[in-house]
C-alpha cells in the first residue's frame, strides 16, 4: 500500500505511540538539572544525521505500515526527512518553508500561513533545539528515567493542539541525550513510533541537502 503525498505528510506530522512501559521508569528527582544539561548539549549540536524506522498503526488497518529512511538536522531551522523504503518520498523544513517531493511531483508550503503546520514545526524544532520543555503555556511536562534513558512526556494545554495530539513522548539516550524514539498519541487512538539509530553528530551537511534537487 502506498500513501498519497497528502496522507504521507499527515502521517509524518501526526505521529503517535503507546509502546513505552511506564512501569520501567521512575520520576526524575531534579528536572531542572536535566533541562540544563539537555540545553547545554543542544547548544553544542550543529548537525545530526540518523537512520530511522517509522511504524504507523491505524485502527482501520490490521497491518502496520513500516517505512525507513534518513533524518538530517542543521542549525538553524533545517530538517530533512527522506523516506527510502518501501518507496522514496522527501520532506524538508527550511526556515519556515516546507518542501515535499513524491517522485517528480514537487510542492512548496509556507508553514507560517498555516497555524497547524506552524505548531507542528515548532514541536519538531523544539525537540532538536532544546527549547520544547520550557513552554509551560503549551504543555504539561513530566520527566521519567531508568538506567539507560530519560522519557519526557508532554500533554498539550491548548485546545488547538489537543485536537491533533493528546500526548507526546520523547526518549533520550542517557549517554549523549540524543533522541532515540519519538512518539505522539492522537485522540483517535492511532499511533506511530519512530526509532532512530546510527547517529552522527556535528558532521558537515551542505545547505543543498535542505533544498529540493
Amino acid at each position: 500500500m502506498k500513501y498519497s503525498p497528502l496522507n504521507l505528510l499527515l502521517t509524518f506530522l501526526f505521529l503517535a505511540g503507546a509502546v513505552f512501559s511506564q512501569g520501567k521508569y521512575t520520576e526524575v528527582k531534579d528536572p531542572a538539572a536535566f533541562k540544563k544539561k539537555f540545553s547545554e548539549v543542544t547548544r553544542k549540536t550543529q548537525t545530526i544525521e540518523s537512520d530511522f524506522i517509522q511504524e504507523k498503526n491505524l485502527s482501520v488497518l490490521s497491518d502496520k505500515i513500516t517505512m525507513k529512511g534518513r533524518f538530517m538536522f542543521k542549525k538553524e531551522n533545517k530538517l530533512r526527512w527522506e523516506y527510502t523504503n518501501p518507496y522514496h518520498y522527501l520532506i524538508i523544513l527550511n526556515n519556515g518553508t516546507m518542501y515535499t517531493q513524491d517522485e517528480d511531483k514537487k510542492q512548496k508550503i509556507d508553514v507560517g500561513n498555516n497555524k497547524m503546520f506552524t505548531e507542528i514545526n515548532s514541536i519538531i524544532m523544539g525537540c532538536v533545539e532544546g527549547n520544547l520543555f520550557n513552554d509551560e503555556k503549551k504543555f504539561v511536562t513530566s520527566f521519567l528515567e531508568n538506567q539507560e534513558s530519560y522519557l519526557v512526556t508532554l500533554k498539550p494545554r491548548a485546545s488547538s493542539l489537543k485536537y491533533y495530539l493528546s500526548e507526546i513522548r520523547i526518549c533520550f539516550d542517557k549517554k549523549d541525550l540524543m533522541v532515540t524514539r519519538l512518539e505522539m498519541h492522537e485522540p483517535s487512538g492511532d499511533y506511530t513510533k519512530i526509532d532512530f539509530s546510527g547517529k552522527k553528530i556535528n558532521t558537515f551537511l551542505p545547505d543543498e541537502k535542505f533544498l529540493l534537487p
